[in-house]
C-alpha cells in the first residue's frame, strides 16, 4: 500500500479523512468521535530505522497488540515505532515489503484499539 491506498481504504471504511496538524507531509488518522489517534502516516530517513540503505521512506505508525507488535518486529517491512511509545505502537513500512492485506488488518486492529470505551448499562435490580 502506498500513502494514497491508506487514505482510500479509511476514507471507505471508517469515513477518516486524513488530518494535517503539522507543516510537512505527515498525516494523522483520527476517530471523529473521541479524535484519538488511530495512525499516523510520515516519511522518516531510512536510517532512522535501522536501514542501511539512503533516502526517505513513507511510513504508517498503528497501535498494536504489545505480544503481537513485538513478533511483527522480527519481521521484514516492522519496526519499533517511530516517535511513538514503542510497547504500542508499530511503524509498518509502506514500500511494498508487507502486503496490502496485512496493511488492512492492522490499521482495523488499530482502530478498534483507540475507539472509545463502551459504557456499562447500570445494573438496576427489579424489586
Amino acid at each position: 500500500m502506498n500513502r494514497q491506498e491508506v487514505f482510500e481504504y479509511v476514507k471507505k471504511r471508517y469515513s477518516t479523512d486524513p488530518d494535517f496538524p503539522w507543516s510537512d507531509s505527515s498525516a494523522v488518522l483520527r476517530h471523529e468521535d473521541n479524535r484519538k489517534w488511530y495512525g499516523l502516516l510520515m516519511e522518516v530517513s531510512r536510517g532512522r530505522l535501522g536501514l542501511s540503505s539512503a533516502g526517505m521512506v513513507e511510513v504508517l505508525n498503528v497501535k498494536c497488540d504489545p505480544i503481537l507488535g513485538s513478533s511483527l518486529r522480527m519481521r521484514e517491512g516492522f519496526h519499533p515505532a517511530y516517535h511513538m511509545n514503542k510497547d504500542k505502537w508499530l511503524t509498518i513500512r509502506l514500500d511494498g515489503s508487507v502486503p496490502d492485506s496485512e496493511i488492512k488488518n492492522l490499521i482495523d486492529l488499530s482502530y478498534e484499539l483507540t475507539s472509545g470505551k463502551k459504557k456499562k448499562a447500570p445494573n438496576v435490580q427489579a424489586r
